[in-house]
């Protein structure tokens, strides 16, 4: 494993993200989600992910369903589903994610929709 000071970081338009832990198979990202904001409507190929929500509430796509979840509740996204996150309250969402795959990277997102007009 990676010490956390050497890991990555990103701002973004819907809010931010950082690596708390990375290793063989798994990585640990905290991601901040401002008010009325929402990642890209996405997929990936070699990942599972599961969202943990610790503070604040949120509205989650994973396939067909949309499900609300809010601190201390998490939500499981398989392999290839396609799935987004968004924050339709007043204040911030903060989900630790854990992902889990073959392939830990941002190059396998793969966007299907996104408010912000990324590849």
């Amino acid at each position: 494993m990676r010490p956390a000071a050497k890991l990555a970081h990103a701002i973004r338009p819907w809010g931010r993200w950082a690596v708390l832990l990375h290793g063989r198979g798994f990585q640990v990202k905290r991601l901040i989600v401002k008010p009325g904001h929402r990642l890209s409507l996405q997929y990936h190929h070699h990942r599972s992910e599961h969202w943990n929500i610790v503070e604040g509430a949120g509205r989650f796509r994973i396939g067909r369903r949309t499900l609300k979840a809010a601190a201390g509740q998490s939500v499981y996204v398989p392999k290839g589903a396609v799935h987004r996150i968004e924050n339709p309250g007043r204040c911030r969402l903060v989900i630790v994610e854990v992902q889990m795959g073959s392939h830990i990277h941002e190059s396998d997102i793969v966007r299907l929709k996104d408010d912000y007009s990324r590849g």
